[in-house]
């Protein structure tokens, strides 16, 4: 039994159970009140999926208070395998079940509880459901089925009463399918924009400059307006760098300011006195149009799309004009040019909002994304090709009365072509490239969001000229029929969709997946993931819809899904070439070199990604920071020591991935008093962290950092790294750690390591049950020997399984399995390990083992021994070779003597987890 509700605290969504049950069901049977096209569309993957396999679902619902969508009925029944009825309500009782069933071989699972088929219901309202597990003849699946198929017999199958359901929904008026808004509130500043507006106010008091960095669709325009109100200044030169763009700005600031004249300064407008002027960037920046003001004309100055101000005609003007403030707006600042765009404004960013935030915000409207797999190449324009594409964008759908898309091309001659072969199918579209005027793109922008006018557009296909700066609101289909090669553009082109708009409860996004090495731009553009840590984006991937905010949801079919994997697997996201551009990127954001803990504080570049590119790529007793800045930044001077270095290195590799806090505090605490008792160090980590029954972890962490925990080549290669001393449950600083620390910068590496230690143990590993490893984290082998307080390090001597005591004598034993084997390793250790569902698994023992080995009875008698053993996973050797997701503790239920391959003995166990393994990743390594 398991309580099923939205939690974003915990990253849980009732809809990814509702998946993750359809996904592997044999029959399903609903019954719920209420069913709307935004609470169906999240599932229309899952649902095209079990048509294919023809698994036959029956859907119940009512007329009750007209709520339920005509158009979402009718989607659910055009599906092949599935029957919907509808029962009609009386004027005594209504119909409110909320009941999802689902049928396997021989068991059902059953959810119940509050959760209609609607957007909300399955992703953020507060609800509670029970799934639980039941035999096949267990009364309460009896009494459902029948209570089931009382009211299926007493419903009308969908075919018979739509239209006279869908006539009765219109006239009841009773649910507004769109909530309209009052014209006012559309011109309240949101939560985005008054936070900004209050850093702005601050800031203008001490700095003359400043960047708004603002998610595309979050209303930067408006905040700029709001915030500029505030202060009331006498002109204003708005600056943009298309002239549609200043229309629409000028527009946003008139609902904004009364009383002041407006004036568009373009290549075909030239308003030169108004008090709030909007220009283009082409036109003013000529030396004969600004020289006509005096330097201080302008209060403010804003620029648009300021990631392009290092182009000569922005400094042109920059150069020129002296206001009393210059704020730049933009949603990626970060450019693969060299110009340094915070530099340019003195790296004062005011306010900034990522994707991710302005969805918890709720401040973009709701999208479901669905990859779809591409099988050929975009250059490929068959007429089957643009029939598929048809094929699914008209099974995806869209939200409103008529559909209003933008197609993103991957060049300007397939754009054309598309959209032809689109108006042979009976659509009208039409292509825009730059090479378009001003006035028919207006044209094609009018005709494709209007309802009142004959020649609308259905869709826009362009390749690049709306990525920025234009809105166009009432967009409710996104198509993407281009490779993802940026995730900045990604961000622009899926942005286009996310303004919010009264007559739109959601965007449709279609993206067509081929063979591109850059797939895996694409989850770590959806996360708004900038660590580029591998195992971040792979989590993403098969738990998106749970760690995504708020009520958007993202779909991969099952062979867009691989290719993306297949991408983040072969990624080379490890060059030196890759990092010097994140580096200097983050450098030009902050205005100086950063410290590792500053990659954490500003969500960039995971600190681990970097430690773990020093311990691959840098030569030995040379891993350490300083000696990375100084292959990455010419302006950096190691002048670190090589004993210096050398400490650096070893505190990086052993303890700064934070899988525990022992060390870290021991030696937080020897810098800055000289000395610690054990009893104080345990009463920190009882009062700090919650941490019980520290004795042995303390006894092992002395070890760790007094380097004799290693073997005898570390214990080498190590021994000039003395960092404490131990008198009668005393620790002491080492002598010559501390001479060394007397050097400041040294001191600052030393401190840098610790913080981002402690980080990673909070962000991560920080673990309410107290047990040594926290589930579904990823652990390596000497990880495991460490945090199970082995008196050495027995890393290199595992492989796959091994039990050793600790100091107390308590035996442990982690298992370590590869999923799915290499086909190129020695079949003599392809052993055949599976999942038989998410709580047992078949295990095989070494090979050459039989019931009287050794390491076998000790593992069949666990009882006996108080054998503990821990079980780590990881799905193949495409993943970091070194690290596997901890999945629990499992003990041996069976044990069966057997051949491997090559017919050497083997002995099979059949293990029970403690814990039932979370469905996405069950699905994730099973699948």
């Amino acid at each position: 039994m398991k309580l099923v509700l939205n939690n974003p605290e915990y990253n849980v969504k009732v809809l990814t159970t509702i998946q993750n049950e359809l996904q592997k069901c044999e029959e399903f049977y609903i019954a719920v009140a209420f069913i709307t096209e935004s609470g169906i569309t999240p599932l229309l993957q899952n649902l095209k999926e079990l048509e294919q396999k023809n698994v036959k679902g029956k859907i119940l619902t009512t007329d009750y208070l007209a709520f339920s969508q005509p158009k979402a009925l009718k989607r659910l029944n055009n599906l092949s395998n599935i029957e919907v009825r509808l029962y009609q309500v009386t004027d005594s009782y209504g119909f409110h079940p909320k009941g999802y069933i689902f049928k396997n071989t021989n068991y059902y699972n059953i959810l119940i509880g509050s959760s209609n088929l609607t957007q909300k219901a399955l992703t953020v309202n507060m609800e509670w459901n029970i799934l639980t597990e039941y035999r096949e003849n267990n009364e309460i699946v009896s009494d459902l089925s029948n209570s089931f198929i009382k009211y299926w017999n007493k419903s009308r199958n969908i075919d018979e009463c739509i239209d006279e359901y869908e006539a009765y929904y219109n006239e009841s008026n009773k649910h507004t399918y769109y909530p309209k808004k009052e014209i006012k509130d559309e011109f309240k500043p949101n939560s985005m924009q008054k936070q900004f507006i209050d850093n702005f106010l601050e800031t203008i008091k001490t700095h003359t400059r400043g960047l708004l960095i603002s998610a595309t669709g979050t209303g930067k325009t408006y905040a700029s307006a709001f915030a500029l109100r505030e202060i009331n200044p006498r002109k204003i030169l708005f600056l943009v760098h298309r002239e549609q763009i200043a229309k629409q700005a000028m527009n946003s600031y008139k609902n904004v300011f009364k009383n002041r004249s407006y004036g568009l300064f373009t290549g075909t407008s030239k308003d030169y006195d108004a008090d709030f002027i909007f220009s283009t960037i082409q036109t003013m920046s000529q030396e004969k149009y600004y020289s006509r003001y005096e330097k201080d004309e302008f209060d403010i100055i804003v620029i648009d799309e300021v990631h392009h101000a290092g182009a000569p005609s922005y400094q042109e003007i920059m150069n020129y004009f002296t206001p009393k403030f210059y704020l730049g707006m933009t949603g990626s600042p970060d450019r693969s040019d060299e110009f340094d765009i915070y530099d340019l404004f003195d790296h004062n960013i005011i306010y900034e909002i990522r994707l991710k935030k302005a969805l918890e915000e709720n401040i973009l409207c709701d999208f479901h994304y669905f990859g779809i797999n591409n099988p050929v190449d975009d250059n490929y324009l068959s007429e089957g090709y643009v029939d598929e594409i048809i094929e699914n964008i008209e099974y995806y759908g869209f939200n409103g009365n008529r559909v209003k898309g933008l197609v993103f091309c991957n060049n300007v001659d397939n754009a054309k072509v598309l959209s032809d072969m689109f108006n042979m199918r009976g659509y009208n579209t039409i292509s825009l490239s730059g090479n378009n005027t001003q006035d028919e793109r207006e044209d094609a922008i009018n005709r494709l969001v209007s309802d009142n006018i004959d020649n609308t557009l259905d869709y826009i296909f362009t390749v690049d000229i709306f990525n920025e700066g234009v809105d166009i609101i009432e967009i409710n289909q996104i198509v993407m029929l281009r490779p993802t090669q940026s995730s900045i553009v990604f961000i622009q082109q899926l942005g286009r969709g996310l303004r919010k708009h009264s007559n739109k409860e959601y965007v449709v996004v279609l993206d067509f997946i081929g063979n591109f090495d850059t797939n895996y731009m694409i989850p770590i553009a959806l996360s708004d993931d900038r660590t580029y840590n591998k195992d971040t984006i792979r989590k993403f991937m098969f738990d998106s819809n749970n760690l995504l905010p708020g009520a958007s949801t993202i779909s991969f079919d099952r062979i867009s899904k691989e290719k993306i994997y297949h991408s983040i697997d072969n990624a080379t996201i490890n060059s030196i070439s890759f990092l010097r551009n994140k580096y200097m990127n983050f450098k030009k954001k902050i205005g100086r070199i950063p410290l590792l803990i500053d990659f954490y504080n500003y969500d960039e570049l995971d600190a681990m990604f970097i430690i773990k590119y020093m311990k691959e790529k840098l030569p030995s007793k040379k891993k350490a920071y300083p000696v990375l800045l100084s292959k990455l930044d010419k302006s950096f001077n190691n002048s670190l020591c090589e004993d210096e270095i050398l400490y650096l290195e070893f505190l990086s590799l052993k303890i700064a991935n934070g899988k525990r806090p022992h060390e870290l505090i021991i030696l937080r605490e020897l810098i800055e008093n000289r000395q610690i008792s054990i009893y104080d160090v345990n009463n920190i980590l009882e009062n700090n962290y919650s941490l019980t029954d520290n004795a042995l972890s303390i006894k092992s962490a002395i070890k760790i950092l007094s380097v004799s925990y290693y073997k005898k080549m570390e214990r080498t290669k190590y021994s000039r790294v003395k960092l404490l001393e131990v008198n009668n449950n005393i620790l002491f600083i080492h002598e010559n750690f501390r001479k060394l620390l007397e050097n400041e910068i040294f001191k600052k590496f030393i401190y840098d390591i610790i913080d981002i230690g402690l980080k990673e143990y909070d962000l991560k590993y920080r673990n309410p049950s107290c047990t040594p490893f926290k589930l579904y984290e990823k652990y390596s082998r000497e990880d495991v020997s460490r945090l199970l307080n082995w008196p050495e390090n027995e890393s290199t001597t595992i492989f796959g399984y091994r039990s050793v005591a600790d100091f107390r004598g308590n035996l442990s034993c982690p298992m370590f399995v590869t999923y799915n084997k290499n086909e190129d390793i020695s079949q003599s250790i392809q052993y055949e390990d599976k999942f038989i569902d998410n709580t047992t698994m078949y295990w095989m023992s070494k090979h050459n083992k039989t019931l009287e080995s050794e390491d076998v009875k000790t593992i069949i008698n666990y009882k006996d021994n108080n054998l503990k053993m821990y079980l780590f996973i990881k799905k193949s050797d495409s993943e970091d070779e070194q690290y596997f997701y901890y999945v629990g503790e499992v003990i041996p239920k069976e044990y069966i003597p057997t051949c491997d391959k090559l017919g050497n003995d083997i002995v099979r166990f059949t293990l029970k987890l403690n814990t039932s393994l979370r469905d996405d990743i069950y699905e994730y390594l099973v699948n």
